[in-house]
């Protein structure tokens, strides 16, 4: 019997302060671009910005499609170690940027260790809370920090802007990490998921090598899993970004004055929080397929509430509710990922999932704003979000949930199908192909 890790308590707060600074770190960038836009810094328009912002998206996207495939090589404590290392320490230097180029550079670099923070951080909370039967809570629970971040980035911007310019922005957010890294050194456990998948490779069972983990995405029921993954991240973060940056242009386009517009872009987020403790605590209860498939359905529904000339109040309740279900939704899918894939493909997968889905986060800003120019973001847009909300439903309905397995815990073996387990009874042989396709845990498509 395996002696509880003293250091495993550790893992929840240190995921969740380590993305509290990707949150932060990804929405520095919004806070400080108006000023640099007002005050001409390094002759930047708003077309440069644009390119700024989005070079630090597909760094983003590179991190998340790499640093995954990392994480399930060398493990989750080294990666998340060196994940936040690298952005922090970019995000240090471009308080120091002497140029629009260099600066450009820098936010690429940052969005590397960005795109790996948040698949190793989640992938380690899951594992380290699934023998609780809380693995999927743990992942929308870390994910706060995210929201926690974002906030605090706002806050410091109207503190230190004013008094010490944009810089200090950049200053104050890498700064943690000096205090950070070194917790994490010295108190983060590596994942036991994880030493165990180390240990069948030692054992001549298994094979770690980076072309190996990622072609298990692509092999048996897992391909179709790992498309419909890709798939429905795509459209999620396609209503995240769409609805954060264009949510009050479209409703001061619908006749609400400016005030209500930003503060149902408030209300929207403060949904998301809510949503977010939620949506886990169901899924751990029934089920996560089945919550991620009724969390975009019930977004879907309340988007398209949005287009309805409804009372002030009952409007902010509709937008509430749509954050609750929109974001939730999304990072309910991550938390989906670690059920379906094996121990020792399982951050590449959740890491090649969060990448390709950067590019519905570019998708959903080019497309509001293309709505918003073409004067049908109300209500047709709205109805438009609708369908994506519908379609990304399919999308994880594809995902077929006879069998799921429950992610392995530390101190138990991976649960199996009962079909799974009366047939090893009967065959104690392996069966062909086990080790190359799904997992025991993977969902029967």
């Amino acid at each position: 019997m395996q002696t509880r890790n003293p250091r495993r308590s550790w893992v929840q707060p240190l995921c969740w302060t380590a993305v509290l600074l990707d949150g932060f770190d990804l929405v520095v960038l919004g806070v400080v671009l108006p000023v640099l836009l007002a005050d001409g810094v390094w002759g930047l328009t708003a077309g440069t910005g644009a390119a700024v912002s989005t070079i630090g998206l597909v760094g983003m996207m590179i991190g998340g499609l790499t640093i995954g495939t990392v994480t399930d090589v060398i493990g989750r404590r080294k990666t998340l170690i060196l994940s936040v290392t690298i952005f922090s320490v970019c995000t240090l230097l471009c308080a120091f940027a002497p140029s629009a180029l260099i600066f450009g550079a820098l936010r690429f670099l940052a969005g590397l260790g960005l795109g790996g923070c948040l698949p190793t951080a989640i992938s380690m909370v899951s594992e380290a809370s699934a023998e609780r039967g809380r693995s999927s809570s743990a992942a929308t629970l870390v994910m706060t920090g995210y929201h926690a971040g974002a906030v605090l980035t706002s806050l410091l911007g109207l503190l230190l802007i004013p008094q010490l310019g944009w810089r200090a922005m950049f200053v104050a957010g890498a700064l943690p990490a000096l205090v950070l890294v070194p917790l994490m050194i010295r108190h983060l456990p590596e994942s036991a998921a994880f030493e165990r998948a180390r240990a069948e490779v030692a054992a001549g069972s298994s094979t770690a090598a980076a072309g190996t983990v990622v072609r298990t995405l692509f092999q048996g029921r897992l391909l179709r899993a790992t498309i419909a993954f890709w798939v429905s991240t795509f459209l999620g973060l396609v209503l995240v970004y769409g609805l954060n940056t264009w949510l009050p242009q479209i409703m001061r386009q619908a006749g609400y004055p400016l005030g209500d517009a930003l503060g149902l872009l408030l209300t929207l987020n403060v949904g998301a929080v809510v949503g977010l403790l939620i949506a886990g605590r169901v899924a751990d209860r029934v089920g996560v397929r089945k919550s991620v498939i009724g969390w975009f359905l019930g977004a879907a529904v309340f988007l398209a509430l949005f287009s309805l000339r409804l009372p002030t109040l009952g409007l902010y309740v509709v937008v509430f509710l749509a954050g609750c279900f929109v974001f939730s939704a999304q990072v309910l899918i991550y938390a989906y990922t670690q059920h379906v894939y094996p121990p020792h493909a399982r951050a590449t997968g959740l890491g090649w999932t969060t990448g390709m889905g950067r590019l519905g986060g570019i998708t959903g800003p080019l497309l509001g704003g293309w709505l918003v120019a073409a004067g049908i973001a109300y209500p047709w847009g709205f109805y438009l979000f609708a369908v994506i909300g519908l379609l990304a439903a399919v999308a994880v309905a594809v995902v077929a949930g006879r069998g799921a397995g429950r992610v392995p815990t530390e101190r138990s073996e991976p649960a199996r199908p009962e079909a799974e387990r009366q047939g090893a009874r009967r065959e104690p042989e392996a069966a062909p192909g086990a080790q190359a396709g799904a997992g025991p845990e993977a969902v029967q498509a």
